[in-house]
């Protein structure tokens, strides 16, 4: 018996046995059930974003960075496109070409294939591929390990993304250079925040993600920084939301080139750079 209490009404039961999340007789174990969770919270943010993109017109397009097994662009497709957005569609983007044909071959057994579409491609060289639009409506990119949430950002840039939903993941790539300045560094007393190897790796997450929102800010997007689920659910929590609003761009400009600056990390000021005030 499935435990309807845990699944939103109008779920496909047949998707989610597809997806593993229930055993075929319809029960929920505690990782099933957690995962889902997550998906479901995040479609508590996405879904508004949605509606709001298909009020203004019908064909509205969401790219998925890093799909793995797609959980997030099904559930989204069954919950949302399938029947209040059918002209829309959702492309996964994904490097791992065994799961790309198992989406492509769950999406045509489910009757999602005219909405979904998945390509074996990196983030990186999505952005100059001609399989995707112009334009998107919304990008996400969750757990896109190291400098492939980077890269999802410059997608969205390049794409005019209207709304961004980002969950970073192993950041590990300013540590390193934080790491490699740390002698420079702690001529101010400011570098005792990352002094020791634990806090360098800690900092250095943090401000990975810092610079992202400011970058973000740069281009005109009003950002919020929330977290995904509790604690008890997931270390790689911090969940970053965009939406471009042309907001004024000198002043986070400025901050960004800056804090690149004071931290020594102007070997990764193309990577976080920020469009001209």
């Amino acid at each position: 018996m499935t435990e309807k209490h845990d699944i939103r009404p109008g779920q496909s039961i047949e998707l989610l046995k597809a997806l593993h999340i229930l055993t075929r007789d319809g029960k929920l174990n505690q990782d099933s059930r957690r995962k889902l969770k997550q998906v479901y919270h995040l479609f508590n943010f996405i879904e508004p974003l949605l509606a709001e993109r298909v009020a203004d017109h019908s064909d509205i397009t969401l790219v998925d960075h890093g799909a793995g097994k797609s959980y997030l662009g099904f559930i989204l497709y069954d919950l949302f496109f399938k029947d209040r957005a059918p002209q829309g569609r959702i492309y996964g983007i994904e490097t791992r070409d065994e799961l790309v044909q198992s989406s492509m071959a769950l999406a045509q057994k489910l009757g999602f294939a005219q909405g979904m579409r998945f390509y074996n491609l990196s983030v990186a060289d999505s952005i100059s591929s001609d399989k995707l639009p112009a334009t998107v409506d919304v990008v996400t990119a969750l757990h896109a390990c190291n400098t492939a949430t980077d890269d999802a950002i410059r997608f969205a840039l390049e794409k005019q993304a209207r709304h961004i939903v980002l969950v970073p993941c192993c950041q590990a790539e300013v540590a390193s250079v934080l790491r490699q300045n740390k002698p420079r560094a702690l001529k101010s007393p400011l570098a005792e925040i990352w002094r020791h190897p634990i806090h360098t790796r800690e900092f250095g997450s943090q401000i990975t993600n810092v610079l992202r929102c400011l970058e973000l800010e740069a281009h005109g997007y009003q950002v919020t920084v929330t977290e995904l689920v509790g604690w008890e659910h997931s270390m790689k929590n911090e969940l970053i939301l965009a939406e471009y609003k042309d907001l004024p761009r000198a002043k986070p400009a400025a901050r960004l080139a800056e804090l690149i600056d004071t931290l020594g990390l102007e070997s990764l000021a193309e990577r976080f750079g920020a469009c001209p005030a």
